[in-house]
C-alpha cells in the first residue's frame, strides 16, 4: 500500500495552497454550515461539503483546466503526485475503480474474487481497446503489474507488491495473484495507480521514453494529445472507449505555477476549472460570480512529523506538550481560512467505514491547554531544551505549520529553532535519512490513496519507508499484521481502532487539522467530482455543459 504524501508535490509548487504566514493564531466563534454531503465548522468559519457537483446537461467541445505544476513524467508506475494523477486518471485505468464516494467497484476487471485468503483472481472485461489499437489481454495485465515489481522500473508503488509471490495468466481473460500471506491492502490498491493496465507493446516500444509523450498504451476515456513542454497538455476523447463516452471532446491542462495567476485565470475564464485551490483565493472565487467553489472529502491531514527520537522529542511527554500547546483552531482559522477541522488523529475520519470512527475519548484532547503542556515539559525536565524543525520557502504550508509549532513550543518553555532549507532539500527529507540529520521534526500534509485508516498507520510499522523516527513496537506490529490480514471491513476497523489509539498515544506525527478537497468550476461547466477520488477516477469524462 502506498501512502502518498502531499509534500511530494511540493517540489513542483503544490505547497502553495496554504495562505499567508501567521505569527500567532487566535481562537474564534464557531458557526454551523449545512448543505451538500455534510458540514463542518472550525476556527470561526463555516463551509459545506458537497457530495458532487450537478450532473452535466450535455456535451461541450472542450474545457481548460488549471494545474499548478507540469508533470515530470506520465509513466503510471511513477504517478505518485497530483499533477501526474490528475491527468492520468482520465487516460489510464486500473483493475478496480475508486469512485467519487470513495468506495471501490470493478474497473478493467469485471470482477475480483478471493477463493482463499492468499489469492486474488481478476476476470477481465472483454473487448477493451488500447489507445494504440490493441485489445487488452491477460498478458498485458501480467506485464503491467509485474513492471511495478521490477526494481529497475523505479515504481513509487512497489511496496504494494511486498506480499506478492506470483502474478500469472490463468485463463484467456483471467489473472491470478498469489500472496505470501493475507493482505487486504493489496486488493484496495488495485483501484489506484498500482493496478494500472497498459499495452505491453506500447511500453516496450517506447523504452526509456515511455511517459514523455506519444501513446501511453492505456484504455481510458481520453488519449494523450499534444504536450507542449512548460505550457500545457491536451487530452483528446477516445472514440473506442469501452465505457460511457466523455462529454468533452478535448481537455487542455494549463500549467500555472503562480497561485495568484492561477486564481486570476479562474476568475477571468482563461481556465474553466481547477482542483487544489489556495485558501487565500476562497473568498475571491466564492464571491466572484464567475463560477462555484466546492469542498469535498479529501482523506487529507496536516501533521508535524517527528524524525528523531534521540533528541528532545524522544520523550513522549514533550510531544504531548507540543500538541496541547498548539492552537489548532487558530491554525485552521488563519492558515486554512476556516475551511478544515481540528483533529487529534493522523487518519482522517472519512477513511473509516461508516459507523466505525473511533470515539474522541480514545484520542488526545483537541483544545489548547498551555497549563498542562507546561507541566508536561517540567515533568520531562525539558525546559530550555532545543527542538529543531525544518521550514522552507517551498510553500506557506510548510512555513506556517513550522511557525505555529515554534510559537507553541516557546510558550511552554522549549527552545524551538527553525532550520530553513531549500525546496529541493526539503523534498529530500522524505527519501534521504541523511537529509534529516540535525532535525527533530518537519511539517507534512498527507493524503491517502485508499479509503482505509491502515493506509496511514502502516507508516509506524517497524521498518516502513516512511517511519522517519525509526519507531518500533512489537505490539503495534502484531496488531498491524492482524488488521492487514483481515478482509472483513468491520473486523478490520475494530483492530485499526486499537492501532490508532497506540499511535496517537505516541504522537509520532503530531496532528493539526483535516483539510477538504477544493474545486472551482466556471458557471458554464459542471459534473466534476468533489472528492479526492479524482486522482484515480476519470473525472474529466463527467464534465459537460451546465446549461
Amino acid at each position: 500500500m502506498i501512502r502518498v504524501p502531499w509534500r511530494s508535490a511540493a517540489g513542483a509548487g503544490a505547497s502553495l495552497f496554504l495562505a499567508a504566514a501567521v505569527t500567532a493564531c487566535g481562537g474564534g466563534h464557531t458557526t454551523t454550515a449545512s448543505g451538500g454531503a455534510g458540514s463542518a465548522t472550525s476556527g470561526g468559519a463555516a463551509y459545506a461539503l458537497s457530495a458532487s457537483t450537478p450532473v452535466a446537461k450535455g456535451p461541450v467541445d472542450s474545457f481548460t483546466w488549471a494545474l499548478y505544476a507540469e508533470p515530470t513524467t506520465l509513466d503510471y508506475a511513477q504517478a505518485f503526485d497530483y499533477p501526474q494523477n490528475m491527468i492520468l486518471s482520465n487516460v489510464c485505468e486500473s483493475l478496480m475503480r475508486w469512485n467519487p464516494d470513495l468506495t471501490e467497484s470493478p474497473g478493467l476487471a469485471s470482477s475480483a474474487a478471493q477463493p482463499d485468503p492468499t489469492t486474488y483472481v481478476y476476470t477481465l472485461r472483454s473487448g477493451v481497446k488500447f489507445h494504440d489499437g490493441g485489445t487488452m489481454t491477460a498478458d498485458d495485465v501480467v506485464f503491467s503489474l509485474k513492471r511495478q515489481m521490477d526494481p529497475a522500473t523505479g515504481s513509487t508503488w512497489i511496496s504494494t507488491f511486498d506480499n506478492v509471490t506470483s502474478i500469472a495468466k490463468t485463463g484467456p481473460s483471467q489473472v491470478t495473484v498469489k500472496l505470501k500471506k493475507p493482505d487486504s491492502q493489496f486488493g484496495e490498491a488495485m483501484a489506484n495507480s498500482a493496478g494500472t493496465v497498459v499495452h505491453a507493446a506500447a511500453v516496450q516500444s517506447a523504452g526509456q521514453n515511455y511517459g514523455t509523450g506519444g501513446s501511453l498504451g492505456c484504455t481510458g476515456p481520453y488519449t494523450l494529445g499534444t504536450w507542449v513542454k512548460g505550457t500545457s497538455i491536451e487530452l483528446d476523447r477516445f472514440p473506442g472507449y469501452w465505457g460511457k463516452q466523455a462529454l468533452a471532446g478535448k481537455v487542455v491542462f494549463k500549467f500555472i505555477t503562480d497561485p495568484t495567476a492561477l486564481t486570476n485565470a479562474l476568475l477571468t475564464g482563461a481556465a474553466d476549472g481547477g482542483y487544489l485551490i489556495t485558501p487565500d483565493s476562497y473568498a475571491r472565487l466564492k464571491s466572484s460570480g464567475a463560477g462555484t467553489l466546492y469542498f469535498g472529502k479529501s482523506l487529507t491531514t496536516i501533521n508535524l512529523n517527528v524524525c528523531n527520537l534521540s533528541g528532545t522529542l524522544g520523550d513522549v511527554r514533550v510531544r504531548k506538550a507540543l500538541l496541547l500547546a498548539l492552537d489548532r483552531s487558530g491554525f485552521v482559522k488563519t492558515g486554512l481560512k476556516g475551511v478544515g477541522s481540528v483533529t487529534s488523529a493522523n487518519a482522517p475520519a472519512d477513511s473509516w467505514p461508516p459507523g466505525a470512527v473511533p470515539p474522541a475519548s480514545d484520542l488526545p484532547p483537541t483544545a489548547q491547554d498551555l497549563t498542562q503542556a507546561k507541566a508536561l515539559i517540567q515533568q520531562a525536565g525539558a525546559t530550555g531544551k532545543t527542538v529543531t524543525i525544518a521550514t522552507s520557502p517551498i510553500g506557506p504550508d510548510v512555513s506556517l505549520l513550522a511557525t505555529a509549532f515554534q510559537s507553541a513550543g516557546t510558550q511552554i518553555g522549549l527552545k524551538v529553532q527553525l532550520k530553513t532549507v531549500s525546496p529541493d532539500a526539503f523534498t529530500a527529507l522524505f527519501s534521504d535519512p541523511k537529509a534529516r540529520q540535525g532535525l527533530d521534526a518537519f511539517p507534512e500534509t498527507y493524503y491517502l490513496s485508499t479509503t482505509d485508516p491502515l493506509a496511514m498507520y502502516h507508516i509506524f510499522h517497524t521498518g516502513d519507508f516512511e517511519n522517519y523516527a525509526a519507531w518500533s513496537n512489537p505490539t503495534y506490529d502484531k496488531l498491524m499484521d492482524q488488521a492487514e490480514a483481515e478482509y472483513d471491513p468491520a473486523k478490520r476497523a475494530a483492530i485499526s481502532a486499537q492501532i490508532q489509539k497506540l499511535a496517537m498515544d505516541q504522537l509520532l506525527w503530531i496532528p493539526a487539522a483535516e483539510w477538504p478537497t477544493s474545486l472551482f468550476l466556471d458557471k458554464h461547466i459542471t459534473g466534476a467530482p468533489t472528492s479526492i477520488a479524482y486522482l484515480y477516477y476519470p473525472w474529466a469524462a463527467d464534465v459537460g455543459s451546465a446549461g
